[in-house]
Protein backbone atom coordinates (compact mmCIF):
# COMPACT_ATOMS: atom_id res chain seq x y z
CA UNK A 1 0.00 0.00 0.00
CA UNK A 2 1.23 3.45 -0.86
CA UNK A 3 1.91 5.76 2.04
CA UNK A 4 -0.43 8.72 2.24
CA UNK A 5 1.47 12.02 2.20
CA UNK A 6 0.28 15.18 3.87
CA UNK A 7 1.07 18.64 2.57
CA UNK A 8 1.16 21.96 4.31
CA UNK A 9 -0.28 24.21 1.64
CA UNK A 10 0.25 27.96 1.73
CA UNK A 11 -3.20 28.63 0.32
CA UNK A 12 -6.24 26.41 0.05
CA UNK A 13 -9.08 27.63 -2.19
CA UNK A 14 -12.55 26.42 -1.29
CA UNK A 15 -15.73 26.90 -3.34
CA UNK A 16 -17.77 29.90 -2.22
CA UNK A 17 -21.15 28.76 -0.95
CA UNK A 18 -22.37 31.79 0.99
CA UNK A 19 -23.67 34.39 -1.45
CA UNK A 20 -23.12 37.18 1.10
CA UNK A 21 -19.54 36.13 1.87
CA UNK A 22 -17.33 38.98 0.63
CA UNK A 23 -14.09 37.35 1.79
CA UNK A 24 -12.99 40.70 3.19
CA UNK A 25 -10.04 39.03 4.91
CA UNK A 26 -8.75 37.90 1.52
CA UNK A 27 -9.36 41.37 0.09
CA UNK A 28 -7.22 42.87 2.86
CA UNK A 29 -4.46 40.34 2.22
CA UNK A 30 -4.49 41.32 -1.46
CA UNK A 31 -4.53 45.09 -0.79
CA UNK A 32 -1.23 45.48 -2.65
CA UNK A 33 -2.87 43.98 -5.72
CA UNK A 34 -5.75 46.43 -5.36
CA UNK A 35 -3.32 49.36 -5.46
CA UNK A 36 -1.58 47.83 -8.49
CA UNK A 37 -4.91 47.72 -10.33
CA UNK A 38 -5.56 51.35 -9.36
CA UNK A 39 -2.17 52.32 -10.78
CA UNK A 40 -2.88 50.27 -13.91
CA UNK A 41 -6.12 52.16 -14.50
CA UNK A 42 -4.30 55.49 -14.51
CA UNK A 43 -1.32 54.37 -16.58
CA UNK A 44 -3.33 52.50 -19.23
CA UNK A 45 -5.83 55.32 -19.69
CA UNK A 46 -3.47 58.30 -19.83
CA UNK A 47 -0.19 56.80 -21.08
CA UNK A 48 -0.74 57.72 -24.75
CA UNK A 49 -2.49 61.04 -24.16
CA UNK A 50 -0.82 64.40 -24.63
CA UNK A 51 -2.49 66.20 -21.71
CA UNK A 52 -2.58 63.19 -19.39
CA UNK A 53 -4.20 63.81 -15.98
CA UNK A 54 -5.14 67.34 -17.06
CA UNK A 55 -8.23 65.70 -18.57
CA UNK A 56 -9.45 65.40 -14.97
CA UNK A 57 -9.85 69.19 -15.03
CA UNK A 58 -10.70 69.72 -18.68
CA UNK A 59 -13.68 67.38 -18.93
CA UNK A 60 -15.78 68.77 -16.04
CA UNK A 61 -14.76 72.37 -16.79
CA UNK A 62 -15.78 72.24 -20.45
CA UNK A 63 -18.99 70.37 -19.61
CA UNK A 64 -19.80 73.03 -17.03
CA UNK A 65 -19.20 75.83 -19.54
CA UNK A 66 -21.46 74.15 -22.11
CA UNK A 67 -24.21 73.57 -19.52
CA UNK A 68 -23.92 77.18 -18.36
CA UNK A 69 -24.30 78.45 -21.93
CA UNK A 70 -27.06 76.05 -23.05
CA UNK A 71 -29.20 75.51 -19.95
CA UNK A 72 -28.41 78.67 -18.03
CA UNK A 73 -28.11 81.07 -20.95
CA UNK A 74 -30.27 79.82 -23.82
CA UNK A 75 -32.86 77.82 -21.88
CA UNK A 76 -32.88 80.18 -18.91
CA UNK A 77 -33.25 77.38 -16.34
CA UNK A 78 -33.10 78.60 -12.74
CA UNK A 79 -30.05 77.80 -10.62
CA UNK A 80 -31.72 78.65 -7.30
CA UNK A 81 -29.69 81.83 -6.93
CA UNK A 82 -26.39 79.94 -7.12
CA UNK A 83 -23.83 81.25 -9.65
CA UNK A 84 -24.40 79.05 -12.75
CA UNK A 85 -20.77 77.94 -13.00
CA UNK A 86 -20.79 76.70 -9.40
CA UNK A 87 -24.27 75.20 -9.73
CA UNK A 88 -23.45 73.05 -12.76
CA UNK A 89 -19.92 72.15 -11.62
CA UNK A 90 -21.21 70.88 -8.27
CA UNK A 91 -23.75 68.62 -9.99
CA UNK A 92 -21.28 67.41 -12.62
CA UNK A 93 -18.58 66.62 -10.03
CA UNK A 94 -20.92 64.42 -7.99
CA UNK A 95 -22.59 62.83 -11.02
CA UNK A 96 -19.29 61.98 -12.73
CA UNK A 97 -18.10 59.95 -9.75
CA UNK A 98 -21.29 57.91 -9.59
CA UNK A 99 -21.48 57.46 -13.37
CA UNK A 100 -17.82 56.41 -13.69
CA UNK A 101 -18.16 53.87 -10.87
CA UNK A 102 -21.26 52.41 -12.50
CA UNK A 103 -20.08 52.26 -16.12
CA UNK A 104 -16.63 50.82 -15.38
CA UNK A 105 -17.88 48.29 -12.85
CA UNK A 106 -20.62 47.17 -15.26
CA UNK A 107 -18.00 45.69 -17.63
CA UNK A 108 -15.50 44.37 -15.09
CA UNK A 109 -16.14 40.67 -15.94
CA UNK A 110 -15.87 41.23 -19.68
CA UNK A 111 -12.87 43.55 -19.52
CA UNK A 112 -10.84 41.29 -17.21
CA UNK A 113 -11.84 37.81 -18.36
CA UNK A 114 -8.23 37.01 -19.33
CA UNK A 115 -7.03 37.74 -15.79
CA UNK A 116 -9.85 35.89 -14.07
CA UNK A 117 -9.17 32.78 -16.13
CA UNK A 118 -5.47 32.54 -15.23
CA UNK A 119 -4.93 33.24 -11.55
CA UNK A 120 -6.86 33.31 -8.29
CA UNK A 121 -7.49 36.47 -6.31
CA UNK A 122 -10.61 37.82 -4.60
CA UNK A 123 -12.81 38.90 -7.51
CA UNK A 124 -14.10 41.87 -5.53
CA UNK A 125 -10.61 43.41 -5.81
CA UNK A 126 -11.26 44.66 -9.35
CA UNK A 127 -14.58 46.45 -8.67
CA UNK A 128 -13.05 47.99 -5.55
CA UNK A 129 -10.03 49.19 -7.53
CA UNK A 130 -12.43 51.00 -9.87
CA UNK A 131 -14.09 52.72 -6.91
CA UNK A 132 -10.71 53.80 -5.49
CA UNK A 133 -9.26 55.03 -8.81
CA UNK A 134 -12.43 57.01 -9.50
CA UNK A 135 -12.25 58.42 -5.98
CA UNK A 136 -8.86 59.93 -6.83
CA UNK A 137 -10.38 61.44 -9.97
CA UNK A 138 -13.28 62.77 -7.92
CA UNK A 139 -10.82 64.33 -5.47
CA UNK A 140 -9.06 66.19 -8.29
CA UNK A 141 -12.35 67.47 -9.73
CA UNK A 142 -13.57 68.42 -6.25
CA UNK A 143 -10.38 70.44 -5.83
CA UNK A 144 -11.28 72.30 -9.03
CA UNK A 145 -14.73 72.99 -7.57
CA UNK A 146 -13.17 74.36 -4.36
CA UNK A 147 -10.82 76.62 -6.34
CA UNK A 148 -13.70 78.15 -8.30
CA UNK A 149 -15.72 78.41 -5.07
CA UNK A 150 -12.83 80.31 -3.48
CA UNK A 151 -12.59 82.60 -6.52
CA UNK A 152 -16.27 83.50 -6.26
CA UNK A 153 -15.90 84.20 -2.55
CA UNK A 154 -13.04 86.62 -3.32
CA UNK A 155 -15.33 88.34 -5.83
CA UNK A 156 -17.81 89.04 -3.06
CA UNK A 157 -20.30 86.24 -3.71
CA UNK A 158 -22.00 85.34 -0.44
CA UNK A 159 -21.76 81.62 0.24
CA UNK A 160 -23.87 79.93 2.89
CA UNK A 161 -22.00 76.83 4.03
CA UNK A 162 -24.23 74.68 6.26
CA UNK A 163 -23.79 71.86 8.77
CA UNK A 164 -24.61 69.43 5.95
CA UNK A 165 -20.92 69.69 5.10
CA UNK A 166 -20.34 67.21 7.95
CA UNK A 167 -22.31 64.65 5.90
CA UNK A 168 -19.98 65.03 2.92
CA UNK A 169 -18.09 61.74 3.59
CA UNK A 170 -21.47 59.97 3.81
CA UNK A 171 -22.51 61.41 0.43
CA UNK A 172 -19.30 60.14 -1.18
CA UNK A 173 -19.82 56.70 0.36
CA UNK A 174 -23.40 56.57 -0.89
CA UNK A 175 -22.33 57.50 -4.45
CA UNK A 176 -19.61 54.84 -4.39
CA UNK A 177 -21.85 52.07 -3.01
CA UNK A 178 -24.74 52.93 -5.32
CA UNK A 179 -22.49 52.90 -8.40
CA UNK A 180 -20.77 49.72 -7.20
CA UNK A 181 -24.02 47.89 -6.45
CA UNK A 182 -25.65 48.74 -9.77
CA UNK A 183 -22.40 47.95 -11.59
CA UNK A 184 -22.14 44.50 -9.97
CA UNK A 185 -25.70 43.67 -11.02
CA UNK A 186 -25.12 44.80 -14.60
CA UNK A 187 -21.71 43.13 -15.00
CA UNK A 188 -23.26 39.81 -13.94
CA UNK A 189 -25.94 40.23 -16.61
CA UNK A 190 -23.53 41.33 -19.37
CA UNK A 191 -21.75 37.97 -19.20
CA UNK A 192 -24.75 36.59 -21.13
CA UNK A 193 -26.35 39.68 -22.62
CA UNK A 194 -23.70 41.89 -24.23
CA UNK A 195 -26.29 44.39 -25.47
CA UNK A 196 -26.55 45.73 -21.92
CA UNK A 197 -23.12 47.31 -22.35
CA UNK A 198 -24.54 49.74 -24.91
CA UNK A 199 -27.70 50.31 -22.90
CA UNK A 200 -25.70 51.30 -19.82
CA UNK A 201 -23.90 54.15 -21.59
CA UNK A 202 -27.16 55.36 -23.12
CA UNK A 203 -29.07 54.87 -19.87
CA UNK A 204 -26.55 56.85 -17.81
CA UNK A 205 -27.00 59.84 -20.12
CA UNK A 206 -30.79 59.67 -19.80
CA UNK A 207 -30.64 59.16 -16.04
CA UNK A 208 -28.65 62.36 -15.64
CA UNK A 209 -31.67 64.33 -16.92
CA UNK A 210 -33.83 62.59 -14.33
CA UNK A 211 -31.45 63.87 -11.65
CA UNK A 212 -31.00 67.46 -10.48
CA UNK A 213 -27.69 67.96 -12.28
CA UNK A 214 -28.85 70.64 -14.72
CA UNK A 215 -31.78 72.03 -12.74
CA UNK A 216 -32.67 72.45 -9.05
CA UNK A 217 -35.48 70.36 -7.61
CA UNK A 218 -37.33 73.58 -6.75
CA UNK A 219 -37.59 74.36 -10.49
CA UNK A 220 -39.26 71.04 -11.33
CA UNK A 221 -43.07 70.99 -11.71
CA UNK A 222 -44.81 69.70 -8.58
CA UNK A 223 -46.30 66.71 -10.42
CA UNK A 224 -42.80 65.50 -11.35
CA UNK A 225 -40.99 66.18 -8.08
CA UNK A 226 -41.96 62.88 -6.46
CA UNK A 227 -40.80 60.97 -9.53
CA UNK A 228 -37.45 62.79 -9.55
CA UNK A 229 -37.03 62.12 -5.82
CA UNK A 230 -37.34 58.38 -6.48
CA UNK A 231 -33.90 58.66 -8.04
CA UNK A 232 -31.53 58.21 -5.04
CA UNK A 233 -28.89 60.42 -6.69
CA UNK A 234 -31.28 63.38 -6.48
CA UNK A 235 -31.06 63.73 -2.69
CA UNK A 236 -27.27 63.23 -2.84
CA UNK A 237 -26.77 66.09 -5.29
CA UNK A 238 -29.31 68.30 -3.49
CA UNK A 239 -27.45 67.61 -0.21
CA UNK A 240 -24.14 68.39 -1.92
CA UNK A 241 -25.41 71.81 -2.99
CA UNK A 242 -27.13 72.48 0.32
CA UNK A 243 -23.85 71.81 2.16
CA UNK A 244 -21.95 74.49 0.21
CA UNK A 245 -24.63 76.96 -0.82
CA UNK A 246 -27.50 76.51 1.62
CA UNK A 247 -29.79 75.98 -1.38
CA UNK A 248 -31.59 72.77 -2.24
CA UNK A 249 -34.62 70.71 -1.26
CA UNK A 250 -33.37 68.00 1.04
CA UNK A 251 -34.77 66.40 4.17
CA UNK A 252 -33.88 63.77 6.73
CA UNK A 253 -36.32 61.29 5.16
CA UNK A 254 -34.99 61.78 1.66
CA UNK A 255 -31.51 60.86 2.90
CA UNK A 256 -32.89 57.85 4.79
CA UNK A 257 -34.62 56.74 1.59
CA UNK A 258 -31.34 57.06 -0.35
CA UNK A 259 -29.43 55.10 2.30
CA UNK A 260 -32.01 52.28 2.31
CA UNK A 261 -32.12 52.04 -1.50
CA UNK A 262 -28.31 52.07 -1.67
CA UNK A 263 -28.01 49.25 0.88
CA UNK A 264 -30.65 47.17 -0.93
CA UNK A 265 -28.91 47.67 -4.29
CA UNK A 266 -25.51 46.87 -2.76
CA UNK A 267 -26.69 43.66 -1.06
CA UNK A 268 -28.50 42.51 -4.21
CA UNK A 269 -25.41 43.33 -6.27
CA UNK A 270 -23.19 41.28 -3.95
CA UNK A 271 -25.52 38.28 -4.18
CA UNK A 272 -25.65 38.42 -7.98
CA UNK A 273 -21.89 38.99 -8.24
CA UNK A 274 -21.00 36.08 -5.93
CA UNK A 275 -23.39 33.78 -7.77
CA UNK A 276 -22.07 34.72 -11.22
CA UNK A 277 -18.33 34.74 -10.49
CA UNK A 278 -18.28 30.94 -10.04
CA UNK A 279 -19.09 30.21 -13.66
CA UNK A 280 -18.92 33.45 -15.63
CA UNK A 281 -15.64 32.43 -17.28
CA UNK A 282 -17.56 29.76 -19.23
CA UNK A 283 -19.86 32.32 -20.84
CA UNK A 284 -17.64 35.38 -21.36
Amino acid sequence: MSETKTHDWDLVIYPQNNLLDLKLKDVWQYRDLLMMFVKRDFVSFYKQTILGPLWFFIQPLFTTIVFTFVFGGLAGISTDGIPPLLFYLSGITAWNYFADCLTKTSTVFKDNANIFGKVYFPRLILPLSIIVSNLVKFGVQFLLFLCILFYYSLQGTRLNITWFLALFPLLILLMALLGLGLGLIITAMTTKYRDLTFLVVFGIQLLMYATTVIYPLSAAPDKYKQIIMLNPMTSIIESFRYAFFGKGEVSFWSLVYTIVITLIVMIFGIIIFNKTEKKFIDTV
